[in-house]
């Protein structure tokens, strides 16, 4: 089995690493390529990837190329975790918003949509080349906006299913604090990429009992301050939150944070300085304790997971992915792209059926999705009514003169990615 990583030179990628090294039984990867035009960063990360399969005895064979054709020819599975623009634009799309009053973050308003412009054309590009060396290749997306990036390679006709961490790293809390096994937690997970909710949290499948009251009722005061929210929201509305619904339920006050302290972009750039060096340790055959702080815990078994069940391994049967609504959700069009729990085997992903929502979330779900349509229009074809359109109808925005002033500095910091501009 070959899977090769676009991306791959990422500081993210130890995590994936120890996760293939770990979980070999369940995903038997043969060849493992890592993809990346940074060729400095591509050596330091390979090397200590070599180390760590080495220590943990993998008999894999791991390459590293910047060649994108050569690196996902005939591979079975492809992994994308880019950054188009790396740290640097990051740190434009959390700042420059600020200037209106905006949420400025990598994923959602107006920076979310200027990684969606970036992005997408990128990727889309790498999936056709996937397609020609390989046509039954399937794509694995971690790269943000997942949901956008997902339609549109699904869109384009590609087999790709989106993943993110946010469902995994729930399931780990959740049972932790309920003493089980994360195996037997499962979650009633709805919505859209970084706008979910957890409805229900049950023991030993779809069917189990709920048990999402009782961990509320004694575990709500750790809950809440995970979610840097307070526990009277968590008990009112009787659900858990993703994290990133703080940028809609209390925006201004995340305005307020964002202008007093320096970006995430800037903390994340040290941390990567610092973890670049560590990995050029050649005693280093480990991922360093400090990863965890750069994000994406447990990326590395959600992906082993997702990629194993899709090639047919031992991968989990019921797994929260990223595809294709399909009626799931009967007020969004079919060929939304949905984050829910989906029945995922060598077919792909097929969501499971979902409870009738609650307008609370319903409406918030619709209004993203439209927004999602929109960026994802401006992407693809480009145009400063398109931004500005897209702009118009996010939530955290929707009012015409911040989305006239938000489409010039979108586009006055990014004309570099945007071919159109």
């Amino acid at each position: 089995m070959k899977l090769a990583v676009v991306g791959g030179g990422s500081t993210y990628t130890p995590e994936l690493i120890d996760g293939f090294a770990r979980l070999r039984d369940t995903l038997p990867v043969e060849e493992l390529v890592l993809v990346d035009p940074a060729a400095d960063r591509l050596e330091l990360v390979g090397g200590l990837a070599r180390r760590i399969f080495a220590k943990q005895g993998h008999p894999g064979r791991i390459v590293t190329t910047t060649d994108i054709d050569a690196g996902v020819a005939d591979a079975d599975a492809v992994l994308l975790q880019l950054r188009v623009g790396g740290q640097a634009a990051r740190g434009k799309d959390e700042t420059w918003p600020l200037e209106c009053g905006c949420v400025g973050q990598e994923t959602t308003g107006a920076g979310g949509l200027a990684k969606a412009l970036r992005t997408v054309p990128v990727v889309l590009d790498i999936a056709e080349r996937v397609r020609r060396t390989n046509p039954n290749a399937w794509i694995i997306d971690f790269t943000n906006p997942v949901g956008i990036v997902t339609r549109a390679l699904l869109q384009a006709g590609h087999k790709a299913v989106g993943l993110c961490n946010v469902a995994i790293g729930f399931q780990r809390k959740f049972a932790r604090l309920l003493d089980v096994t994360p195996g037997e937690v499962h979650l009633d997970h709805v919505g859209l990429n970084h706008l979910t909710w957890e409805l229900g949290v049950r023991l030993g499948g779809p069917e189990g009992e709920n048990v999402l009251p009782r961990l509320i009722a004694e575990h709500g005061d750790a809950i809440a301050d995970d979610l840097h929210m307070p526990r009277a929201i968590v008990d009112r509305l009787g659900v858990v939150p993703s994290y990133y619904l703080r940028y809609f339920y209390a925006h201004d006050e995340v305005v307020r944070e964002l202008g007093t302290k320096p970006s995430r972009a800037a903390e994340v750039a040290a941390m990567e300085k610092e973890l670049l060096a560590m990995y050029g340790d050649p005693a280093l055959d480990e991922k360093p304790a400090l990863l965890a702080k750069r994000g994406g815990a447990f990326y590395s078994e959600a992906a082993v997971d997702l990629a194993a069940s899709l090639l047919g391994g031992g991968g989990s049967t019921h797994q929260v992915v990223n595809t294709y609504n399909n009626g799931t959700l009967p007020f969004l069009p079919d060929d939304a792209v949905i984050e829910v729990q989906a029945k995922v085997d060598g077919t792909g992903a097929t969501p499971l059926a979902v409870p009738e929502l609650d307008p609370l979330y319903a409406g918030l779900i619709a209004n993203v999705t439209a927004y999602e349509d929109l960026a994802l229009e401006a992407a693809l074809r480009g145009g400063r009514d398109r931004v500005f359109k897209a702009l118009l109808a996010h939530p955290l925005i929707g009012q015409f003169e911040y989305a006239e002033a938000l489409t010039d500095k979108l586009i006055a910091h990014n004309r570099e990615h945007l071919a159109w501009a």
